[in-house]
């Protein structure tokens, strides 16, 4: 059969039909049905064409232990967000994304240790207590925390200034649901842009700009698995977070008690099957 631009797309979906999943082959269809119609309506040029790909692969050359950048070319465009709102338990507290700095497991800390391994910055005490959706206390959830320093940087951006495990921790809750742990307010901060996702912002005059938040994950036996923000209330770019994750029920007052601040952050777990 002549591959021309009618025939192409059913001729490529025709070749995923011996696909032994289900799932499998309705995504191997979907992503050529969309693809093949992108390409018919941009009509890109060979040079076009190749310039994408390079791009593509310039962003899997800048991935690296410390540095995941698809992970944030998925943030710039809106996708992480959208698969993370698609997939919100009702119920639950929000979610929003990963981000690209969740690549080393926090160290398991005591209730009441601090993150803070430097310091410096804005001393905070940070409480909370997690919750099934019908207000029942978790005891023994996991809450795992990872954010940046008060300049703005995560230990993996800082090998040779912030040690390992800087700005992370994982707790585990009391008998009652409860957490609590000492730390720095983070502070709001540029995604990277000396790669190709950067280089894309500045393409398109976007700011690369993140309001400075406390990343979470909680998890509890029979529950979904939360990931989402404690977003700092007073922060810049609350409006207009580079990678569209700001929730308005997970900005979070970060109250000034004269010597330090502190924040509370309720968690309420799904429980599994809603």
């Amino acid at each position: 059969m002549d591959f021309t631009e009618t025939s192409a797309e059913q001729a490529v979906i025709n070749s995923f039909s011996a696909t032994a999943d289900p799932r499998l082959a309705e995504i191997l269809t979907a992503v050529t049905r969309h693809l093949h119609a992108l390409v018919r309506e941009v009509r890109p040029t060979m040079a076009e064409w190749e310039q994408a790909i390079e791009f593509l692969t310039d962003i899997g050359h800048t991935c690296g232990p410390a540095r995941q950048e698809f992970v944030l070319l998925s943030d710039v465009f809106g996708v992480s967000m959208l698969v993370e709102t698609l997939n919100d338990s009702d119920g639950g507290t929000e979610a929003t994304v990963l981000g690209p700095f969740h690549l080393t497991e926090s160290p398991q800390r005591e209730l009441g240790d601090s993150i803070d391994l430097l310091g410096t910055g804005a001393p905070c005490v940070i409480t909370g207590t997690v919750r099934a959706t019908d207000g029942t206390p978790l005891p023994g959830a996991s809450v795992d925390i990872w954010q940046c320093s008060a300049d703005g940087f995560y230990d993996v951006q800082q090998p040779d200034r912030q040690p390992p495990g800087n700005g992370r921790g994982r707790f585990r809750t009391d008998s009652e649901g409860k957490f609590w742990f000492r730390t720095v307010v983070p502070s709001h901060y540029p995604i990277p842009t000396d790669g190709p996702v950067g280089r894309l912002l500045n393409a398109t005059g976007r700011h690369p700009y993140r309001p400075a938040h406390v990343h979470v994950i909680a998890e509890a036996a029979g529950h979904h698995s939360l990931t989402t923000h404690m977003f700092v209330a007073d922060s810049p770019y609350l409006d207009s977070d580079a990678v569209f994750a700001v929730k308005r029920s997970l900005i979070t007052e970060f109250a000034d008690r004269g010597s330090h601040r502190e924040a509370h952050f309720d968690i309420r777990l799904a429980p599994e099957g809603e």
